[in-house]
């Protein structure tokens, strides 16, 4: 069946993928199963008219839901995946490569970039990747990345991390999609000019921090979305990174912000109890963010709140679906979660997450 699914989503057959599905999706653990299934084809997706590969983007950002969600919540996570990876096209899947015995270095690649052949830099990617381990692909192109973020709304490295993050978490699969879809977007992009590494670069202060990131969740839109949605990719990969990179994409991230005004949303002034998700989703689904906002103002000060209130977002995201779908949806609900998760004890900051994304879902769908 999984064979036949991936047949489908590559001739954009909607009808055909989701009748495949229907009944194999609710079983139990089948639906993260199908998910995982998506992996190749997934790193394929497109989102025109824009280069950055949202969707392979928001494959990854799935395995972040889990420990908000129930196995019956599952499957309209999955359907949503499943109908958007169909009706979009896909760029052709690039033949594989022999292995390469001379070493290649990083600057090569950063050459073939410019030069701008694809297939040459998916081969050297996985030469790379084959020499080097994918820990040391992923912060080579991170830090490739780091220098475009105002050019590309922060897509240079908020995309690339996701889909090496989910590269390295798939063990079971070849990385060579991922490869190619890094090789595709970076050559679209013109990313191959390496910035200078400043060694002293200092981290600002946690205090420092939290006010940039409170001035990243402030205002609303596009372009603020991905303030927020970029500093959370960061996060997620700074694992990968010495301190003095991290340091180094903080500081790129900073001036991609720019200097914004902190603003703090308007908020009733009592908080309302969540309650079940019947009532959540009464008023979710009428795109009242102020009554939603109440909601969740009292909820996220306890671990419990914050896993209701993440499922409450996500069953209601994925219940609002109508077949059609901004991948941002996906994406900036997970920056969202994060900051929920992570600031806690922020609650100002929480309410502007909440806001600057409820702000743009509401009013896009």
């Amino acid at each position: 069946m999984l064979d036949q699914l991936l047949r489908k989503l590559e001739e954009s057959d909607r009808d055909g993928a989701a009748d495949l599905t229907r009944d194999e999706i609710t079983k139990d653990g089948q639906a993260w199963k199908i998910h995982l299934s998506l992996f190749p084809l997934a790193q394929r997706v497109l989102n025109p008219p824009f280069i950055n590969p949202h969707l392979p983007k928001m494959h990854a950002i799935y395995r972040k839901f889990l420990p908000y969600v129930m196995e019956d919540d599952l499957p309209s996570l999955v359907h949503l995946e499943i109908k958007e990876f169909a009706r979009r096209p896909k760029f052709e899947a690039l033949p594989k490569p022999s292995r390469e015995s001379i070493p290649v270095p990083f600057s090569k690649i950063e050459t073939a970039i410019e030069m701008g052949n694809k297939e040459r830099v998916a081969y050297l990617l996985y030469a790379y990747l084959e020499q080097n381990g994918k820990a040391e692909l992923a912060r080579n192109l991170l830090l490739l990345g780091s220098g475009y973020m105002e050019q590309s709304l922060g897509h240079s490295v908020s995309c690339t991390a996701f889909i090496l993050l989910e590269m390295i978490e798939r063990s079971d699969q070849d990385p060579w999609p991922a490869l190619a879809t890094l090789a595709d977007y970076f050559c679209n992009g013109g990313f191959h000019a390496a910035t200078d590494l400043d060694e002293t670069t200092d981290l600002p202060s946690e205090d420092m921090l939290i006010q940039y990131l409170s001035k990243a969740t402030s205002g609303s839109g596009f372009l603020n979305l991905h303030h927020t949605i970029t500093r959370y990719s960061i996060e997620q990969v700074r694992h990968l990174l010495t301190e003095s990179e991290y340091a180094h994409l903080i500081a790129c991230w900073i001036k991609f912000i720019g200097n914004k005004e902190i603003k703090a949303p308007s908020l009733d002034s009592t908080s309302e109890p969540l309650g079940d998700y019947q009532g959540f989703y009464q008023v979710f689904s009428k795109r009242e963010e102020r009554q939603v906002l109440s909601f969740m103002e009292g909820a996220i000060s306890s671990q419990e709140g914050r896993l209701k209130s993440g499922r409450y977002l996500i069953k209601g995201v994925c219940d609002m679906y109508q077949g059609n779908y901004d991948p941002h949806f996906l994406t900036g609900l997970g920056s969202v979660l994060w900051v929920m998760n992570d600031y806690w004890d922020q609650p100002v900051i929480v309410m502007n997450a909440l806001s600057q994304y409820m702000d743009y879902f509401f009013g896009q769908v």
